[in-house]
C-alpha cells in the first residue's frame, strides 16, 4: 500500500510478520524475474535489479532466495510468462486509487480487483479516470539517522534532484523520472543508503474520509489489494490514511 504516508509504510512493512515477509518477497520475485528477464542478471549494469535486490533485503529476504530467484530467472528456469496491467477506479469518499499489477492471467487479477472495489464501497473505473491526479515522479528516502540538513539539501541540489523534505525520521528526495537513474547514482556515490527509491505515481491533491465506517472500508479495500499476489503496488490519495 503506498501514497501519501509513504514512510509509514515502509516503516510498518519491515516489522511484518513471517507471513507478510513471504507474500513481499513473492511480488519483489516477480518484478526481480521479470527484470533480469528483461535486462539481465548483473546488477552492476541493471541498476533496477539492484534497486530490487535493496528492496528484498531491507524487507529480510535471506541473500540465498534472492540469489536463487536470480539465477532461475536468468537460466529459463521460471516458465511463468507476466504482463503489467493497471487498473484505476474510486474508493469510499472518492479516493482515487491505482492499482498496478504483474500477473499471469488477466482475467484472475481483473476479477479480484473488480471484488474488492465492489466489496468495500468503492467503483472500478477505466484507465485514465483518476490517473490525471497524478504525477510521474522519482523518489528516494533515505532514514534520518542524524544526518546534517545542511549537507543533505547541498549533496541533493548537486545530485540534481528537483525537491527534497527533510522529515525527522526521513529525508525524501524527488526527482523528474527521466533523471531519477543518475541522481540515485550520484547520491548512492557519496555513500547514502536508501530506504526505498523507485518511480511512483504522486497524487496533486488529496481526499479526506470523515466518516468512520467509510474509513474503515478504505482501510481493508488497500489491505486487500496489498495482500493479493498479483498487486505489485497501490497509490492512492487518500489523506493521512495511518492517522485516520
Amino acid at each position: 500500500m503506498s501514497g501519501h504516508s509513504k514512510w509509514s509504510t515502509i516503516k510498518r512493512k519491515k516489522g511484518a510478520n513471517d507471513a507478510q515477509r513471504a507474500k513481499i518477497f513473492t511480488k519483489i520475485g516477480r518484478e526481480i524475474t521479470v527484470c533480469v528477464k528483461e535486462s539481465g542478471p548483473d546488477p552492476v549494469s541493471n541498476p533496477r535489479l539492484r534497486d530490487l535486490i535493496q528492496k528484498a533485503k531491507q524487507n529480510n529476504v535471506p541473500n540465498d532466495n534472492i540469489d536463487r530467484v536470480i539465477k532461475k530467472a536468468a537460466g529459463g528456469g521460471d516458465k511463468n510468462s507476466y504482463e503489467t496491467v493497471t487498473y484505476e477506479g474510486y474508493g469510499p469518499s472518492g479516493v482515487a486509487v491505482i492499482v498496478e499489477t504483474l500477473t499471469d492471467n488477466r482475467n484472475r487479477t481483473a476479477g479480484d480487483v473488480r471484488h474488492y472495489f465492489d466489496k468495500f464501497g468503492g467503483n472500478l473505473g477505466q484507465v485514465g479516470c483518476v490517473s490525471f491526479m497524478f504525477e510521474r515522479k522519482g523518489i528516494i528516502v533515505i532514514e534520518n539517522e542524524g544526518l546534517d540538513e545542511e549537507k543533505v539539501m547541498n549533496d541533493v541540489m548537486e545530485a540534481g534532484a528537483d525537491d527534497f523534505t527533510f522529515g525527522e525520521d526521513a529525508v525524501e528526495i524527488a526527482t523528474d523520472p527521466n533523471h531519477f537513474q543518475e541522481v540515485r547514482d550520484v547520491l548512492e556515490g557519496m555513500g547514502y543508503v536508501f530506504a526505498s527509491a523507485q518511480i511512483e505515481m504522486v497524487p496533486s491533491t488529496y481526499t479526506t474520509i470523515a466518516e468512520e465506517d467509510l474509513r474503515a472500508k478504505m482501510g481493508r479495500l488497500l489491505e486487500s489489494l496489498d495482500d493479493n499476489d498479483d498487486v505489485q503496488e497501490v497509490w492512492h490519495n487518500w489523506e493521512n490514511p495511518i492517522e485516520e
